[in-house]
Order: C-alpha cells, then structure tokens, then sequence
C-alpha cells in the first residue's frame, strides 16, 4: 500500500531548500530521529543539486508499506542521466548513498528512489494532513531554511565537541589502564618465575619421595612375604597346644583361660592372613588364576558359611544366580564376597540380607544389601581405608581388623574390577561388586587333550595378556595339563609374579601397552636362555630379533587347546 505524500517539480535553489525541508518534516512527522531526519533531507538536496544543472527534476514523496515494513520514500526523475559513480562521484548520488537506508537508480540513471525505513509505529496518524501540510511551504524565504541548516550544524559540530572530549578522556584512562596493567603483568611475571623455580624444585623433592615411597612399599611386601611362614608357624603351634590343652582335665577357670587364648590366636592368624593378602593385593602379585566360575554353586557354599553368623530374626536370602557366567578366580572372588556377607549380617539387627547377581553387558554384578545400621555418608569411602571402623551401637568395642573392606577392593581391582558401596544410616547399606567375564568357549570346550610326551610336563605356566578375558580363555585351556597357571595382565605384573615363584613356560601376548610381548620375552630370555615360550596375537605375527629366532607364533583366531598344546610340549621337550 502506497500514500502519496507530496509531488513536485523542482525549477530552481529555492525549490531544492523546500525539498529538503519538506522531507525533515515528513520524517519528523513519521517518528524517525534527529540524525535520520537530517540524513534524508541531505541525501534530497545531494540528489537534487546535482539533477538541476540539466532542468527541472519531478519529485513525488510517498509512505509504501511492504509486509510489516513500512518506508518514507522520495523518487526525483532528472531531465539528464546523472553521475552515479566514479573517481569525480563525491556528491550527489554517491553521497547520498552513505546517508540512507535505500538507494535505487533506473531509467539509465535518470530515476532514483531513495528511503528510510520507518519505525514499526511511526507518529502520523493522517497522512493525509501529513500531505497538505508539505504542500505548502515553497512561497517561503530560503533564508528560514538556511538558519535551520546552520543551527542543525551548530548541534553537529556540538556533539561532535563532545564526542571529542569525550574520547580524549577515554583515552587518558585507557593509556592509565594500561600502564597499571604492564605494571602488573611485570609484578606478575617476577611472581610466576619465583613460583615455577619452586614447583621445579617441588617436583624433583617429590620425584624423590615417590621413589623412596615405591621402596618402601616393596621393603614392606618384600618383608611380609619373607616373614608369612615364620609369622604363622608359631600361631599354629599355639592353636595346637591350646587344642590338646582343651582335652586335658582343666578346671573351669582354666579351661575359660584356655578359650581366651585359643580365640586370641585365632584372631592372630586371621589378622596375619589378612595383611598378607592385602599387601599382595597392593603390589599386584596376587597370583589370579582364572575359571569358569558355578555362581549357583559358589553362592550355595556361601549360603551355608554365612549362616550360622546370622542373628534371630533376619532373614538371608541368596537368589538364584542360574544363566549368569563368570571367568574368574574362584578363590578370590569367593573371599570378597565371603567378606561382604559377613560384614553385612554382622551389622544388621532385623530385617535380611540379600546376595543376588545378574549380567550386565560383558561384566557381572554381584550384590550384597541389607537392612541393617548403614554407614554415614561420610564415613562411605574410609570404610575402604587399612583399619578403619565406624562406631556403631551394634559393636560399641573395637572388634575385628578393619582389613576385609579394604582386601576385597583390593583384589576385586585385582581381577579387573570394582566394588563400591551406598548406605543410608539406620535402613541398611548396598555393596556393589562388578567384575568383567569372558566367554567360557575353549576353557570349557570338551574334546581330547593331546597326551604328553614321557618324562615332559608343562609345570608352571605363566599367562601375560593385557585382555583378561581372552587370558582366562588361554589359562582355561592350560588348567588341567599343567601344575599350575598364573595369569598377568602386563609385564610389570609378569615380572612381579616371577620374582615370587617361577616359571616353566610362558605364553605371551605380543601387543600389550607398556612393554610389549616381544621386548619382555627378551628380557626372560636374558636370564633363562631355554625358557619355553609362545607368542600370540590377533594381528600378524612380529618381526622377531636373532636371539628370539624360531619362537612359535599361534594367532589368536585360531588358537585352540591343540595348538596350544603342541607348541608347548614340542618347546618343553627339548
């Protein structure tokens, strides 16, 4: 929709000062600003002034609505084509092309359109009078229009003052900024050199600390290995005595002093037992040997050892773990979970205790809830902690060692997996046990073994394969033709296992992080020169140095109780 505000003809100066005024007006009138009032009143008189040299210029000024948008709008059809661009183009139409919102050129250059976009409510509310009142206006004298012009320079060249001003004092602070800002960048930089100088030296005095730590820890393993016979050798001497004690004719006073010191030796070796296992668990030498776990089996078993331990009045329900596999350490999977159910019906009062287990994905997760005291939310992760206890009105002394949390996160991280706990103070606590499984495949699959040759056994084999599952499958396949089959999970846990007993052969993954299958067969090789050895792997087998020339390679893809077998007996043959 389109309203025709005013249509002229431009003849001379006079009707040019007008022009611009009439269209300051009509902007006023239709709610734009100072500033784009001015600059559509001199984009006019640009366009104007540079028509008129040729004739008269035709001028309609209109309002066009186009969607939600609407536009003042000034068309001028010049007699002559004019100069739209160019090195000599700083007027005119050039000019005025900087000073609107639109700028359109037709008719070979002798039409322009040139508009401001109106603001979505624009103040005229007749356009009609809007017109009437720009109809007029050409008898007055220029000399209003050019006193308005020069009080509109007046207010420009004010502001721009201003401006000035204002600017130079933005830039006094900003120069004042920035000289506070260098200053303390140097301030700064002084602070982060003494500071790294002493995170350098920070760092060396722990680098030292860590090895004097990774010392000590294996002083300790070392020290609790060395000791662990002559540690238990004594306790059972005294169980015995105590026991044959027991069975002599003892009054009542002593036969009660007899039982106290049967339980305190018992309470000994348990105590030594514990921290053995613990120590082993921390320097990764716990010796896993893993098998196709019966969790119906195992959890019957432990169903029965549980039970006497469990007061009147709460109920122990093991649910049946039928369908659910496991390759694992039987041993060690037996005592976390042993740990967990005795912790659990030691501290609930009524209610149950519950063991259930289910797979999820390629792990299995075993857990242990009751309803019993619970454990503070603080207290959540000390409970894992060497000898902590949480008081409790259950056990108000100090009763057991404090170790079997702490052993049985240990060996679940051990095994490759973990345990973590959450409670809820007086309605019970949930321990949660998660280990990865593999496929039982070969380790169960039925079928002839290959009958060593006379005089040959494999004795103790060592398995090294970063994955866990495919190194149970391997000592799976190795568990009923050798004397015992230990499992590693790298070389460092290889060469830690080696130093506790050694081995007869060892079967190798070739691509392990760290050390590599390859590297750590030449190290053993260094101190057994004859050691029999297989490697495997499920990429192409490796380009081997001279000194390891002629170790067989079996692919993993086609490794079978067979294959397995014979390279082994051929190697330990010789």
């Amino acid at each position: 929709m389109t309203t025709v505000l005013l249509t002229t003809r431009l003849h001379g100066d006079g009707d040019l000062i007008a022009l611009r005024r009439s269209g300051r007006e009509a902007a006023r009138a239709l709610g734009l600003d100072t500033h784009a009032q001015v600059r559509l009143a001199t984009a006019l008189s640009e366009v104007g002034r540079a028509a008129l040299p040729d004739g008269p210029v035709d001028v309609q000024v209109v309002v066009a609505a186009q969607g939600t948008a609407a536009w003042l709008r000034s068309e001028l059809v010049a007699s002559a084509p004019l100069t739209t661009d160019g090195p000599a183009a700083t007027g005119g139409v050039p000019a005025a092309r900087r000073l609107v919102d639109l700028l359109d050129v037709e008719d070979g250059g002798r039409a322009v359109t040139l508009g401001m976009e109106l603001p979505a409510r624009f103040h005229a509310e007749d356009l009609a009078d809007l017109g009437r009142s720009l109809g007029f206006g050409h008898d007055e004298s220029a000399i209003d229009e050019l006193r308005a012009q020069h009080a509109e320079l007046l207010r420009a060249h004010d502001e721009l003052r201003a401006q000035r001003e204002d600017l130079r004092r933005r830039n006094a602070a900003l120069a004042r900024s920035q000289a506070d800002v260098q200053a303390m960048y140097a301030q700064l930089s002084a602070e982060l050199e003494e500071t790294n100088s002493g995170v350098v030296a920070l760092y060396g005095e722990l680098d030292e600390r860590g090895r004097e730590l990774a010392a000590a820890n294996e002083a300790k393993s070392r020290f609790l290995r060395n000791v662990s016979h002559e540690l238990r050798t004594p306790v059972n001497s005294i169980l015995g005595l105590t026991s044959l004690l027991a069975e002599s004719r003892l009054d009542p006073v002593q036969a009660e002093q007899v039982g106290f010191l049967s339980d305190s030796a018992g309470t000994l070796l348990t105590l030594v037992d514990e921290l053995l296992e613990l120590a082993r668990a921390e320097a990764g030498h716990l010796d896993v040997q893993p098998t196709v776990i019966d969790l119906a089996e195992l959890f019957e078993e432990l169903r029965g050892t549980t039970a006497p331990l469990v007061r009147d009045g709460v109920a122990l329900v093991v649910d049946d773990p039928t369908g659910t596999t496991l390759v694992s350490d039987r041993r060690l999977v037996a005592r976390i979970v042993r740990n967990l159910l005795t912790n659990a019906v030691k501290f609930t009062e009524q209610g149950s205790v519950r063991l259930t287990a289910a797979a999820a994905g390629d792990d299995v997760v075993v857990t242990v809830r009751d309803s019993g005291v619970g454990i503070p939310t603080e207290h959540l992760e000390s409970v894992f902690e060497e000898f902590v206890q949480v008081p409790n009105h259950l056990q108000p002394g100090v009763r057991g060692t404090g170790l079997g949390l702490p052993y049985a996160r240990r060996t679940a991280e051990a095994l490759g997996g973990t345990l973590v706990a959450t409670s809820e103070p007086g309605r019970g606590s949930t321990f949660t046990l998660t280990l990865p499984t593999g496929p039982a495949g070969p380790s169960t699959a039925s079928g002839s073994v290959p009958v060593l040759a006379p005089g040959v056994t494999l004795g103790n084999v060592l398995v090294v394969d970063d994955d866990r599952a495919f190194g149970a499958v391997v000592a799976g396949l190795l568990r009923d033709v050798a004397t015992q089959v230990s499992l590693a999970h790298d070389a460092d846990h290889a060469l830690a296992l080696l130093r506790d007993d050694h081995a007869d052969a060892v079967v190798l993954d070739v691509r392990m992080p760290g050390i590599d299958g390859v590297t750590l067969l030449t190290r053993l090789r260094a101190e057994v020169p004859r050691l029999p050895a297989v490697l495997m792997s499920s990429g192409p087998a490796p380009d081997l140095p001279p000194e390891l020339a002629g170790t067989p390679f079996v692919p993993k893809s086609g490794l079978d109780r067979a294959a397995l077998l014979a390279v082994l007996t051929e190697r330990s043959a010789r």
